[in-house]
């Protein structure tokens, strides 16, 4: 009598999980005088799987550069971006590939923003970001963060559009807190 509502059994719903990422940085950059130039730093990603590879994360990310244009003038960047990001593992596999959409605010200081009173060593702007990466799982609790490629648009005062379009690169460990 058992057998036919055993068949009748819904699988479990995958379970949800929490992942803290530490990522070595690199931003490729335009945002001065028409010179691109290459920011480095890292960030912080807090990230809560809630449904069927669907969840939400949150990424704090700083880099400097100590020379932007010819004039030796550097550029300190920190991001604090939110969003949704998807995550896809096919069965029996250890690599998960996951996209993101992040929106936020972008700090920029230790450097020279043009304003309509002079010029500004500190700034704020807004910040967007869209990317993805690849994890590989080394254990239940540790996996490798192969590859995050974003595209970062930032809008902090240049002296032109205001608008810095990036690509962020980085690497790291990811490890799953349950």
């Amino acid at each position: 009598m058992a057998s036919p509502l055993l068949g009748q059994v819904r699988p479990a719903q995958p379970q949800g999980h929490l992942d803290l990422a530490v990522t070595y940085d690199a931003t490729r950059s335009n945002a001065a005088y028409g010179n691109a130039f290459w920011l480095q730093g890292g960030s912080v990603q807090l990230h809560a799987q809630f449904y069927h590879g669907l969840g939400i994360v949150a990424d704090i990310a700083g880099s400097h550069a100590s020379n932007i244009g010819t004039g030796g003038v550097g550029l300190g960047l920190v991001t604090t971006t939110f969003g949704p990001r998807y995550t896809w593992t096919p069965a029996r596999s250890r690599i998960s590939i996951f996209g993101q959409g992040l929106i936020g605010q972008a700090n920029g200081f230790d450097s020279v923003f043009p304003s309509p009173a002079g010029v500004n060593s500190s700034t704020n702007g807004l910040a967007a970001l869209v990317g993805g990466g690849v994890n590989v799982t080394l254990t239940r609790h540790l996996a490798l963060r192969g590859l995050d490629a974003d595209w970062m648009r930032t809008e902090l005062p240049n002296g032109s559009s205001n608008v810095q379009n990036n690509l962020r690169l980085g690497a790291g460990v990811v490890l799953r807190l349950r």
